[in-house]
């Protein structure tokens, strides 16, 4: 299937590894050019490097900005003011317990989820609409909007926080190609999660035996029984960027691997 991706401009915050890597790898892969975000100069110039060297057709940019700090947002929109795509994946997650959280931690969470995709949203949701060319905001989240983690509730507040705004902006793209959605990833295996499994099983070396232990201990819902892969979220995401997508409006999109007990 063509998703008639040849030639639009996607930003994807925080793809420097994990999801929103694989999301930039998959746009790329569907002739979209991509624009690489993250803190470090070194990494973003080296996941560029590779992508461009993968996908020599695109355009691969370097957007290294921390996003969470304000005046590098705004040099963000003065060197990338058109886009055609927005991918608000940038997060950070963490164990934590609720009576161990100070105020500060909950601030920053809510500052670096919530606030960066708000700004951001604000900046280009009206250039998007004034060009009106199939133009996509699409917020990564989790089934933990949905499903609150015990062991995140900060982490899962934002990521709720994240499908009452997709569903709110929703309704200023109304009559037009423009649309806000947001995906929830189920549990994944990105790097912060081969990490957090080495040190749940420090004495068990094989890494597939550490995966079947966390999702029959820890995941026991899902129905897949296993960790999705970054590239099978990427590859939905960007079905969901495409024009190919266009009938999905204001939608929390899961792909969880039926860790979510519910029909809806």
């Amino acid at each position: 299937m063509d998703l008639q991706l040849t030639g639009k401009v996607a930003l994807v915050t925080g793809s420097t590894k994990g999801i929103g890597r694989a999301i930039a790898m998959s746009l790329a892969g569907e002739g979209a050019d991509v624009i690489i975000n993250g803190r470090s100069a070194e990494i973003v110039a080296k996941v560029q490097a590779e992508l461009q060297a993968n996908y020599p057709n695109v355009t691969i940019y370097a957007a290294p900005f921390d996003l969470s700090d304000e005046t590098q947002r705004e040099q963000l929109y003065e060197k990338f003011a058109d886009i055609d795509i927005l991918i608000n994946n940038l997060a950070v997650f963490e164990d934590a317990r609720f009576e161990d959280l100070s105020l500060d931690e909950w601030r920053r969470y809510f500052e670096i989820n919530t606030i960066v995709g708000i700004d951001l949203a604000k900046f280009y949701l009206p250039k998007l609409l004034e060009k009106n060319v199939d133009g996509r905001i699409i917020f990564i989240a989790s089934e933990a909007a949905i499903m609150p983690s015990p062991e995140m509730p900060h982490y899962s507040m934002t990521k709720t926080m994240n499908l009452s705004l997709a569903k709110s902006l929703s309704r200023e793209t109304a009559g037009t190609t423009v649309t806000v959605n947001t995906v929830m990833p189920g549990s994944t295996l990105t790097e912060g999660v081969e990490k957090l499994l080495a040190s749940l099983y420090p004495d068990i070396a094989d890494v597939a035996e550490r995966e079947r232990l966390f999702m029959e201990n820890n995941r026991a819902t899902s129905t897949i029984q296993r960790l999705i892969k970054p590239q099978e979220i990427g590859d939905f995401v960007t079905y969901v960027s495409s024009p190919r997508a266009g009938a999905f409006s204001g939608e929390a999109l899961r792909m969880d691997g039926g860790i979510v007990p519910t029909i809806i």
